[in-house]
Order: C-alpha cells, then structure tokens, then sequence
C-alpha cells in the first residue's frame, strides 16, 4: 500500500492544484511530511524522532566553497544502504555514455530528425530513452548526452538513480509524475525538472493520451546554475524565485521493488522489499526542482541588430574557463520582435559551440518548414548553420513592423564539446535526408555594382 505524505511549510504554494513547491533557485530548504520528523538545531541526533535515521547526501566534495557546496540532510525509514542490495548487471542497449565513437557510416554534416517513432511494445521511462549524442568523457565527470525519450507505461515497483550526472527533463508530449526521494513534481510541456547527480527517482504518466515523449540533457559535469546577467543586471531571464522544489513526501511500501543504477556507463539492477523514497523529513540545498519556461523574461534587441542567443540561456553548467560552458539550456521562447534594419531571425553563422536544438512547440522562426514539435536537430562545431532559403526570403522582405513571435518554443544543448552521433541516431528511420537541401535556394546574388539586390544572378 503506498502511502504519500506531505505537509505545506510555511512559504510554499500549490502550483496549478498540483504538488506543493517551495520558490527559490539554490535555496537552503527544510520541510518534513510528519510534524516533528525534522531536528532542529542539529542534524544527527543521538536518536530521531519516529525511529527514522539520519544520512547526508552530498552534491559536491565536502571542502567546496561556500557558494558551491551541496549537501541534504535526508530523515528516511531505512538508510539508503538497505535499498541496495547485490547488484546484478543490467541492461540499456540505446542509452549511450561518452565517450561513444559508435560504428556508424553517416558521413559529417548537419543533421535533423522528425519526432521518435510510436513505440510498438510497452516501455517506462527508462526503457524508452534513446541517446542521440554524446560528448566529452564520463569517467572525468567532463561533458554531457542528448536524450530523446518516449514511453507509454509507469515505473511501479522499479527506481532509479543516475551517478554519471543530473538529468534535466523537458517534456514535449504529456504530463508526468516524478517521485524523488525528496518529494514530487508534476511536469507538463513547457516546464522542465532537474533530478540531481545519485538522487532516486522513479516516473509515472498523468492523464490520458497513447505517448509520452520529450528530451533529456545529462550533464556529466559541473551542475546547473543560473548564468550570471552581467550588464542585464538583477531581474530578467530566468528568475530565482520560479523555480519550484518540491516539499517531503514518502511512500511506505513493503512490497518487492527493483532499484536500478547508472554508473560509469554501465547499468545495474538489485532487487529489495520495500520502496527506497522513504524519505520523511529533509533540510539543505541539493534538491530536485522544476520551472516553467513560460516565466522567463526575455530580452532582446529594441533599436537594431539582434544579439548572441546567450541571452535566452536558462541553465548553465560552467567549466573552469570562464564563459565556456560545459553546457548550457537555452531556449527560444515567445517574444517581440522590433528591431529596424534589421535581418530578424538567427543570422548564418559557424560555431566553436555544438548544438543540438529540439522544438517543444510551435514554428521555429528560422526554419520555415521541416522542424515540427518533437523533432530533432544537430549542428556540431564548426559546421554552418541558419535560415532555410524560405526563411531568408521573409525576413528579407517583410514590413518591419513590431510582430510577436507566439505559440512557439524550442530549446538547444549547447556545448563546448563536440557531440558523437550514436548509432541510433545516424540509423534513426525519422532522420531527414533531404535536410541539406533547405538552404537550396540561397543563390548568388552579387554581380560587382553597389545596392541591394533582390533576385539571384544567374
């Protein structure tokens, strides 16, 4: 029998009569689901209220920086060493770690994908996952893995834990349950959740519909944070106070239940007789949380020209070079376009950064057709990149009179390392083969004397 706890601490709110949350990006938070299940003025008694026992779990190295540390104090039914028990080897043949130089015969080039295909068997949310790039190294905690997953059954009785890195989840299609040890969120299209680096988890559908589906950045590296606004100053762009961490909750089960785990790359599975989120009560700052992206506040240009996309940059993983990330989560939301003279869209360019962009919903503004919700795209270092040739012609003729961008939302994994294309991928039936050919079109239109031309020279 499950049983879900949770009590509403002071400064938390109901979010869309869902779960409850409590506002704040890095906050030190304290909530328990049993008045009196959390000490206070201390963090391991002698003896815990309820006969619950006391256990750390660490984000970062004990000796970190103040402003770096991560560490909860977790008051759970069992310590998490009785929710593991011999493991066996398990198996996940789509999910890929980095390094993965897969045998493929796709050749280099730019790369995009309609959405993954209906699955024809019954899949949860780890079954249904398929790597679609890696990048960067796993066992040096260095780079990240592009997901796409689709999954039409719960987890029930199966948890997971991820020790390679923090999963950040974007919903495309469907709403869905993530029960952490820490407590539950409800994720819907146009919100995201992070489950944090060796958390346990498990995933179930809400509401009703055939598939579930959407896309996942694993970062190996340095954890999310908010990126630094410089000259934009206090407010805008992604808020602290949006994001959403969710309150204690437990489930008391006794029944037999399988934890499985990822680690180095490699997946392992035990088998245990009761449920590992027994988490009743917990204080500290590493936590799982979710935000909506219809709260960012964009900026943008309001004269001329238009700015690098790093101001649409939610999340980023930062390396030890100063504004090189190891990646970040960027998206392209909702917003005015205004600026005069101005070419509106992404312009063409080449990039030190690798990208891999996928559409939430809507019409992506630099592509005119081809790139529907759900689908995929890769454009890795170096390899150039920008308007289709229908998009081109538009922007370059439209009244330049303010128009809103709206229903729209695409997002991009931007990182510094080159991103492998998997096998899956490279064979994927949904990859486009005639996606080259968007920029046909773009045909030379200099022919030596000054002013604008408007028709190709042939």
């Amino acid at each position: 029998m499950e049983l879900v706890v949770a009590e509403r601490p002071v400064g938390s709110r109901v979010v869309r009569n869902g779960p409850t949350y409590m506002p704040g990006f890095g906050n030190d938070f304290e909530t328990e689901a049993l008045p009196g299940a959390l000490p206070q003025g201390q963090n391991s008694p002698q003896k815990c209220n309820y006969g619950l026992y006391a256990e750390q779990l660490s984000g970062s190295p004990f000796t970190a920086p103040r402003g770096t540390n991560e560490r909860s104090w977790l008051y759970r039914i069992r310590p998490s060493v009785r929710h593991m028990r011999r493991f066996s080897n398990a198996s996940y043949p789509y999910w890929k770690t980095a390094p993965c130089l897969d045998e493929h015969s796709l050749p280099l080039g730019q790369l995009r994908w309609d959405p993954l295909p209906v699955p024809n068997t019954e899949l949860d949310f780890l079954a249904g996952i398929r790597t679609m790039t890696t990048a960067g190294d796993v066992l040096t905690q260095v780079g990240m893995a592009a997901h796409a997953y689709t999954f039409n059954a719960d987890m029930v009785d199966d948890y997971f834990f991820n020790a390679d890195g923090e999963m950040l989840v974007v919903p495309q299609l469907g709403t869905i349950r993530v029960f952490t040890e820490m407590g539950v969120m409800h994720v819907e299209p146009l919100e995201i959740c992070l489950i944090p680096r060796g958390m346990m988890f498990k995933v179930s559908r809400i509401g009703e519909g055939d598939i579930w589906r959407g896309y996942i950045c694993e970062n190996y590296g340095a954890k999310f944070t908010l990126p630094d606004r410089g000259p934009i100053g206090a407010n805008c762009l992604a808020n602290p106070r949006d994001f959403k961490t969710p309150v204690a909750a437990y489930e008391d089960k006794e029944t037999v239940c399988r934890v499985h785990v990822k680690w180095c790359g490699k997946f392992y599975v035990t088998e245990i007789g009761h449920s590992p989120l027994d988490v009743v009560a917990w204080h500290g700052n590493y936590a799982p949380f979710k935000y909506d992206l219809r709260t960012f506040s964009p900026v943008g240009a309001i004269l001329f020209d238009h700015p690098d996309p790093s101001i649409f940059t939610v999340l980023t993983a930062p390396t030890e070079e100063a504004g090189t990330a190891n990646v970040d989560f960027v998206i392209f939301p909702p917003r005015w376009m205004v600026a005069e003279h101005t070419f509106r869209p992404p312009w063409y360019h080449r990039n030190i950064m690798s990208e891999f962009m996928g559409l939430i919903q809507g019409q992506y503004d630099a592509k005119e057709t081809g790139f529907v919700p759900g689908g995929m795209s890769l454009h890795n270092m170096m390899l150039p990149h920008g308007p289709d040739a229908g998009g081109f012609d538009k922007a370059s003729n439209t009244d330049l009179k303010p128009v809103k961008l709206d229903h729209t939302m695409a997002f991009m994994f931007e990182t510094r390392f080159p991103q492998q294309l998997t096998k899956f991928a490279a064979e994927l039936e949904t990859l486009q083969d005639n996606y080259i050919e968007c920029w046909d079109g773009l045909d030379r239109k200099f022919d030596g004397t000054p002013g604008i031309k408007s028709k190709p020279n042939n």
